[in-house]
């Protein structure tokens, strides 16, 4: 259920190849690396049940539908098999309801068939309302999974926010704990709380039963 995350701007090489090490070892659900790690990630893990997950329009959301698409297919064309898109926060603060489905659909359309598609809420900019309206536009728009988080913010999941995002979306779609997930106690209470996928940095440690110091 764990995404093993690595998103930092300063990760090397070496430290992919210790992600991906790592998951193999703990058949973790995927790794989540930024775009210009997808192949090396990709290649590092064929012939293992661990996907390769990257984050587009990361970590602002703001960049254009067009460009959340194109960066899906690049990303898909180099390995990847999940996808986990930025919510487009400052057009749902807009109430400019059209263009946040619009840019999730077309992050969709481009995955169609090749991988499945997170979106990323961002709940710590969002009031209750707006996490549940961005739920409901998420699932009408076609995605596989709604997210809490990219880590990158000014905070992480919470029980709560977990709670009211699986309320919302029913029991079909996957919800992503992601941001501050660092103990295997984190982890338990967001899978009570209807969390399907836990996204954390602090895998190996969770695993270990240690409690991590990480944002992510």
């Amino acid at each position: 259920m764990i995404d093993h995350t690595l998103l930092k701007q300063d990760a090397t090489k070496q430290q992919i190849e210790k992600l991906c090490a790592e998951a193999k070892e703990y058949v973790f659900a995927s790794v989540c690396v930024n775009p210009t790690w997808v192949k090396t990630s990709a290649d590092l893990l064929t012939g293992t049940p661990v996907k390769v997950c990257t984050v587009i329009g990361f970590p602002l959301g703001a960049s254009t539908p067009e460009t959340k698409a194109f960066e899906t297919t690049d990303a898909i064309k180099n390995g990847a098999g999940e996808i986990d898109m930025v919510l487009n926060v400052g057009a749902l603060k807009s109430e400019d309801h059209a263009l946040v489905k619009r840019d999730i659909e077309a992050v969709v359309e481009a995955a169609k068939g090749k991988a499945i598609v997170k979106v990323i809420l961002e709940n710590c900019l969002l009031t209750k309302e707006e996490i549940k309206l961005a739920s409901q536009i998420s699932k009408d728009a076609g995605a596989d999974f709604v997210k809490t988080s990219t880590g990158f913010s000014t905070g992480g999941a919470t029980v709560e926010d977990v709670t009211l995002m699986r309320e919302v979306v029913g029991p079909n779609l996957g919800v992503k704990a992601s941001g501050a997930v660092r103990s295997l106690e984190d982890v338990e209470k967001m899978i009570e709380a209807g969390a399907t996928r836990i996204g954390a940095s602090s895998g190996v440690q969770i695993m270990q039963g240690l409690t991590s110091n990480s944002d992510y």
